[in-house]
């Protein structure tokens, strides 16, 4: 076994590598960019190099940087975690050539999946089911216009490098097949340095269902399935093991298929086999196709874990310092029901905008796994992928587990930014997902449902009001009290656009009457706990100029300096960038007239594409950037002015 090892990468994943080595007697060497100098990963390894500026082309994509940091440190392997450098087979050639272990696959094995159209063509001649669909090298815009035709809408055109989602876009029609592909190979060219696509059919009830692979090079097994069908723009959100409706037919089936794939190109460590799965009649032994192979851990491993009782960190050393599969197939069963969900700083309502922020509160419940990778005090950064952690919970069946997700999701408090807390426990108690009627598109038919905005309800109002006024301080019982006559305070709160007034008059230390917007709520104060209108108040945390209410809705509301009330709300007529970013393309001209929901620009920033469209109908006064331009937060890009009649 190695006695240190270097891992590649940042975050969640670094950290949870660095607990299975701790616990093997591994030492860990972090690395680092400016960015994550005080990052979590870096406090946990044994020792941290820095590499360089925050953009990752000069720090976490610098493999030779880190490999020289691996000599120099003494380290005997490098794990690179996922992303970054993890299926980069140069990265692992340029290893094993400086006498280092790679834990992971062959640099072989990489490039046999790492481009989907070959990934497919090599599974085809195994014998693996693949979907229809062209998977060939010319990339003419109109003969793959042709091709899709061919293969009949929708379509999904999809990279053929790397994976995430990114440069995929579904087609559901001729007419908007050139825009589908010049998105997806520009998201493409700028994630992975590779335009090219490929063409596949859609799946109508598509079922995304994965299976966990382990190889020593010779043999390999199967660790049983993953349901990922919960997915809005191609990305995981929440993931289940084992499948909802998996029969043992279809199970051996499917993990017959994902073992032939990985012994196909002789595998090593653990990898994920992606099937997409026709689930419009039930799970059928005839109705799943190869997507792709990850070559890697997946960010969704931690389920895994749970109903197997196997840690495949533990496995990918033991198995890269020359060890055999920890265990047979035989040995390997499934003990309950387990579910992750990723929670991420982003605006939901705003279309999941990534978001960034430093995080004044954070605090998970016990009865929950936890993979993170930030602390309170964290500081949320537009340079990397905007995760929080992974929270996973493990029950003796589904509708058990299901519980425990909602409530786990309901006990975790993040305050400093926005995040999806409340997007993914209303996913948590989806009838249609409670029942697992689940497919790739129940995100979006619900979409309007799920992504609602936090209630600002009276009562959540009147508790932020109480403890951005200091009123709660339950260590000044007359805080706030006169003598005389009821004390008033006047505080402002903003929800997005909506700035509410409220009036709080203290009749006591122990009780304090808030007006908001003409509604009264009495709030009270019974043995050292706050109510409001007779229900207990939920915890509320003041931080820098804002004030967060958590409950099973995380609402934060801004606290309105008195001064600038008049400019509190909202209806600029600017469009600015939402975070610093790249400027992608601008689609229109100073003069022009727009509709609504017309494209404006698209602004490139956390990895992925954003499109800015119009809030309503006008023309444009002003293009304050052009394409290539890198922008601030809050940057002006597009002004417009009333309707131009003429």
């Amino acid at each position: 076994m190695f006695n240190k090892i270097l891992i590649a990468n940042r975050g969640e994943i670094a950290c949870r590598v660095m607990q299975t080595a701790r616990r093997m007697g591994v030492k860990t060497v972090a690395v680092y960019s400016d960015a994550d100098a005080d990052a979590l990963h870096v406090a946990q390894a044994d020792e941290a190099v820095r590499l360089g500026p925050a953009p990752v082309a000069d720090s976490y994509l610098r493999g030779d940087l880190i490999i020289q940091v691996a000599i120099d440190t003494g380290a005997q392997a490098i794990h690179p975690g996922y992303g970054f450098l993890s299926e980069n087979p140069d990265f692992v050639d340029a290893v094993e050539k400086a006498g280092l272990v790679f834990i992971g696959p062959s640099a072989k094995a990489i490039r046999a999946m790492g481009l989907k159209d070959a990934a497919k063509a090599l599974m085809d001649m195994a014998g693996v089911p693949v979907v229809p669909g062209y998977h060939g090298d010319n990339q003419d815009g109109d003969f793959l216009a042709g091709e899709a035709q061919k293969i009949g809408y929708p379509v999904l055109v999809k990279a053929v490098a790397g994976g995430g989602g990114k440069g995929m876009r579904l087609v559901e029609r001729e007419a908007d097949f050139a825009e589908g592909l010049a998105s997806a190979q520009a998201e493409a060219k700028t994630a992975f340095g590779n335009a090219d696509v490929l063409i596949e059919k859609f799946v109508q009830s598509p079922r995304h269902i994965e299976v966990q692979v382990f190889g020593d090079g010779t043999d390999a097994v199967h660790l049983f399935e993953r349901d990922c069908s919960l997915q809005r723009r191609h990305q995981k959100v929440i993931e289940e093991a084992p499948a909802p409706g998996m029969t043992e037919a279809m199970r051996r089936a499917m993990g017959d298929a994902a073992v032939t794939a990985a012994k196909a190109i002789g595998y090593a460590g653990a990898g994920t086999i992606e099937f997409i799965v026709d689930g419009s009649d039930g799970l059928r032994t005839d109705g799943f196709w190869f997507m792709e192979m990850n070559t890697r851990l997946q960010v969704e491993h931690p389920v895994t874990e749970a109903i197997t009782g196997v840690d495949l960190v533990e496995w990918q050393l033991l198995v890269a310092a020359g060890g055999k599969i920890p265990a047979q197939q035989d040995d390997l069963t499934i003990t309950g029901h387990a579910f992750e969900a990723r929670i991420y700083a982003e605006d939901v309502p705003a279309g999941f905008l990534p978001a960034t922020g430093t995080l004044a509160h954070l605090q998970f419940p016990d009865s929950a796994r936890i993979d993170s990778g930030v602390a309170t005090g964290s500081e949320i950064s537009p340079w990397y992928d905007p995760m929080i952690a992974k929270l996973t919970v493990h029950g003796p069946d589904r509708p058990t587990a299901l519980t425990q997700l909602a409530q786990a999701l309901g006990d975790t408090q993040v305050a400093g930014t926005v995040t999806n807390l409340a997007f993914l426990r209303r996913l948590a108690v989806d009838d249609d997902f409670a029942a697992g009627r689940v497919d790739t598109g129940l995100i979006a038919r619900k979409i309007d449902t799920l992504s609602q905005a936090a209630t600002a309800s009276p009562q959540r109002i009147a508790a932020a009001a109480l403890v951005a006024t200091g009123l709660d301080n339950t260590g000044d019982a007359l805080r706030g009290f006169s003598l005389w006559t009821p004390l008033k305070h006047t505080i402002d709160l903003a929800a997005g656009d909506t700035v509410y007034s409220c009036q709080l008059t203290v009749n006591g230390p122990d009780n304090v009457s808030v007006a908001v917007e003409g509604t009264n709520v009495a709030v009270r104060r019974r043995r050292g706990q706050w109510w409001t209108d007779g229900q207990k108040m939920p915890h509320v945390r003041h931080h820098d100029d804002a004030v967060t209410v958590f409950d099973d809705e995380t609402l934060t509301l801004r606290v309105i300096d008195p001064l600038d009330r008049a400019t509190a709300a909202g209806g600029s007529d600017e469009v600015i960038a939402p975070m610093p970013g790249l400027v992608r393309d601008v689609a229109v001209t100073s003069g022009q007239n727009v509709q609504a929901g017309d494209r404006l620009a698209v602004l490139e920033a956390m990895k992925m594409e954003h499109v800015l469209r119009a809030h309503r109908d006008g023309t444009v006064d002003k293009v304050a950037v052009k394409a290539g331009d890198q922008v601030v937060a809050g940057a002006l890009l597009v002004a417009l002015a009333p309707l131009d009649a003429s």
